[in-house]
């Protein structure tokens, strides 16, 4: 029989799927309480949140996605939810479980697909946002930078000359 408390936990998980950029589930046996504390203040700065839930729960609050992760659903649970940024909490997630020794990413969602394990590790090793607009911006950029360089050898060519033709005159 549902309690009060339960629906408000499903509740509370679905509004967090919605919000959510990426849902990684995650297996984090071994973790102190004080470990886990730590690991959520970094992803808070990250904008990322990081619950421990029942698999039941959490298999409610999927819904009809949770048919394609039910193997996932298994041992203990934790979710990590990343609202902003789809890669730095998920990069600091991974950081942590590396120097805890413990602790493992089992499957995650970005939007309505569902990621393997791989597929997590994978997007956690892409560069941040503002990384990968920078180099967007550049690469979006080096056309034009070319067509200066283009348009001012020209010039700079014919300013050679009569510089050279100066010094002859004046030598």
């Amino acid at each position: 029989m549902p309690t009060q408390r339960k629906i408000d936990t499903v509740n509370n998980l679905t509004e967090k799927l919605g919000k959510a950029k990426v849902v990684v589930l995650a297996d984090y046996r071994g973790l102190k309480h004080k470990q886990l504390e730590e690991l959520r203040k970094t992803l808070k700065k990250d904008q990322g949140e990081f619950i421990v839930a029942k698999n039941r729960l959490v298999k409610r609050a999927l819904g009809d996605k949770a048919a394609s992760v039910e193997t996932s659903l298994s041992e203990s649970t934790a979710v990590l939810f990343a609202y902003a940024d789809e890669v730095a909490p998920l990069k600091n997630l991974l950081k942590f479980f590396k120097t805890a020794g413990l602790g493992k990413t089992k499957v995650g969602f970005m939007g309505s697909t569902v990621m393997t394990e791989a597929d997590v590790t994978k997007l956690a090793s892409l560069p941040t946002r503002e990384i990968l607009l920078g180099k967007l911006v550049a690469q979006l950029n080096a056309p034009i930078q070319g067509l200066h360089h283009g348009l001012q050898w020209n010039i700079n060519k014919l300013v050679w000359v009569l510089s050279s033709i100066k010094e002859k005159k004046t030598a």
